[in-house]
């Protein structure tokens, strides 16, 4: 290899291991009496690593988010959403809100998309390396109260705080109880500011109070989401149905 060549390969071995948390003396020292050839060897191996432990690291946070079924940005049709505030489906999926700690809600009736919408983010956010937890509310809501009498509140807690995205789908599809209510209440207040929390549902902000048991948790509750938070509307066709439908025409047996 050339001169400029080389100095492009001892740039990217400095900075990879670097990245495999290299003191910078052993960096230094192995570059001082290696030859350009060796480095090239060493970057390689650097490279190897780096893409195996990028790879665990994904396998381990789409374990952890709990996924109910793989969804992708790429096959969402964005045509049937609204933005307000100037906001965009470009914006989006940079995956800066989850950096800004800003929360979506994801509003509109069933089948229009929410759920594929929110599952297909946090896929591409547990690819860009965030944790991701992903909960139906109702699921949440149980898990938090089971917790509470069995006296682990605390641990589930410091679980939920691992996770920069969490997901709430299906919200306002159950009713809560006064208790649950309140231990949802402590999780959207704990997540305030420190991570993006994105609601799916079907129940606009003037009902939130049935959902939750009482008006005044409600209104706490939305002022916390709404905050640093963008409204994403679902205005487009009913999805499932034209699914279920195309499979009719198809062939294939619909139920009602």
């Amino acid at each position: 290899m050339n001169a400029a060549q080389y100095q492009l390969v001892l740039a990217d071995y400095r900075q990879s291991a670097k990245n495999l948390m290299f003191s910078n003396s052993t960096i230094d020292t192995f570059a001082d009496d290696a030859t350009p050839k060796q480095i090239a060897s060493v970057l390689k191996m650097l490279h190897i690593e780096l893409s195996t432990r990028a790879e665990n690291k994904r396998a381990r946070l789409f374990k952890q988010a709990a996924f109910p079924s793989p969804k992708s940005l790429a096959d969402f049709d964005f045509t049937g959403i609204q933005y307000q505030d100037g906001y965009s489906t470009e914006e989006l999926i940079t995956l800066r809100f989850i950096e800004n700690r800003e929360n979506l809600v994801l509003y509109g009736p069933s089948g229009r998309g929410k759920s594929h919408l929110a599952v297909a983010l946090g896929i591409a956010a547990c690819n860009a390396g965030h944790p991701v937890l992903f909960y139906t509310a109702a699921d949440l809501v149980f898990a938090l109260s089971k917790a509470s009498r069995e006296g682990t509140l605390d641990r589930l807690y410091a679980h939920l705080a691992k996770a920069r995205m969490m997901i709430l789908d299906e919200f306002g599809y159950i009713p809560f109880d006064a208790e649950g209510a309140r231990l949802l209440f402590q999780v959207i207040s704990k997540s305030y500011e420190t991570k993006s929390l994105v609601f799916t549902t079907n129940i606009e902000f003037s009902h939130w109070g049935t959902i939750l048991a009482d008006d005044k948790l409600a209104a706490a509750t939305i002022d916390r989401i709404v905050h640093h938070g963008r409204l994403i509307v679902f205005t487009g066709a009913n999805h499932r149905m034209e699914n279920a439908l195309m499979m009719g025409k198809g062939g294939g047996r619909l139920e009602v």
